[in-house]
């Protein structure tokens, strides 16, 4: 575990304190979490058994020269996740940004072939985990204000076949999403989406060994753009919804996607 300070004024972007990434040293959640160490940020962030990775990143953002926490953290549970915000609240003082850059290890599966238990498992690691977090996070986001972005899936656009073990819990946390922004807009807190389409990190990396080449393909061939995005640009997209650039906008989703859902 990482000692941490307390940050600088982020560039303007972002005021003091610190943004938290659930699931910071995945593939998504890694270039996140740079990204917000370049515009000024501390971070802290949460990973599940990858403590190498999580070492690895924690490095790069001192290399950068931002503070970093990192722990372990399974977001089903809740006392866990509770104890997990407590901590940072303590060390850094003011929590301004909240991404939630979680999935669950799903398999790609037709509706009829999915079991009960890979149902329930997915909708408590991922939905359930979703709603843990925000729990957690937004009586302290209400002492200041901040922004939440969680990551969901374009295929709530366009449905995409056997992707329904991503797309049922999404749904499910994009309500959440607008529900914040209703709710929690008279405390300055904002919430947003980023629908991802076919990314080349994350979730998509487990996903890819479970397709034939030919379904890849028409995976990329989809859309619009003719190729598949980046982790880059799905950590550009999460930053701006995050920053001051974005302070009027709140309950939206913006599906990045490369144009797969028009």
């Amino acid at each position: 575990m990482a000692e941490a300070k307390q940050s600088g004024s982020a560039l303007g972007e972002f005021p003091q304190g610190v943004a938290v990434v659930i699931g910071g040293s995945g593939g998504i959640g890694k270039a996140v979490s740079l990204r917000l160490a370049e515009c000024g940020c501390s971070v802290a962030f949460s990973y599940n058994r990858n403590v190498k990775a999580a070492e690895e990143l924690a490095a790069k953002l001192k290399d950068i020269g931002r503070d970093a926490y990192y722990a372990s953290l399974d977001i089903s549970s809740p006392e866990a996740t509770q104890a997990f915000f407590d901590v940072i609240k303590e060390k850094f003082g003011r929590i301004h940004t909240v991404v939630v850059a979680t999935g669950a290890n799903i398999r790609m599966a037709y509706i009829a072939d999915v079991t009960f238990e890979e149902w329930r498992n997915t909708i408590d690691g991922d939905l359930n985990g979703f709603f843990n977090v925000i729990k957690a996070a937004i009586p302290v986001l209400r002492q200041g204000g901040g922004s939440i972005v969680g990551l969901t899936s374009a295929a709530l656009v366009r449905h995409s076949p056997q992707d329904i073990l991503s797309t049922a819990p999404k749904g499910g946390i994009e309500s959440l999403i607008r529900g914040i922004a209703r709710e929690e807009g008279r405390y300055g807190i904002r919430a947003n989406s980023v629908a991802l389409g076919v990314i080349d990190a994350g979730l998509m990396d487990r996903v890819w060994n479970q397709l034939t080449p030919q379904f890849a393909q028409a995976m990329k061939s989809s859309a619009a753009l003719r190729r598949i995005g980046t982790a880059d640009e799905a950590a550009d997209a999460v930053v701006f919804l995050a920053s001051s650039r974005a302070s009027f906008i709140t309950g939206q989703r913006l599906v990045l996607d490369g144009g797969y859902s028009v």
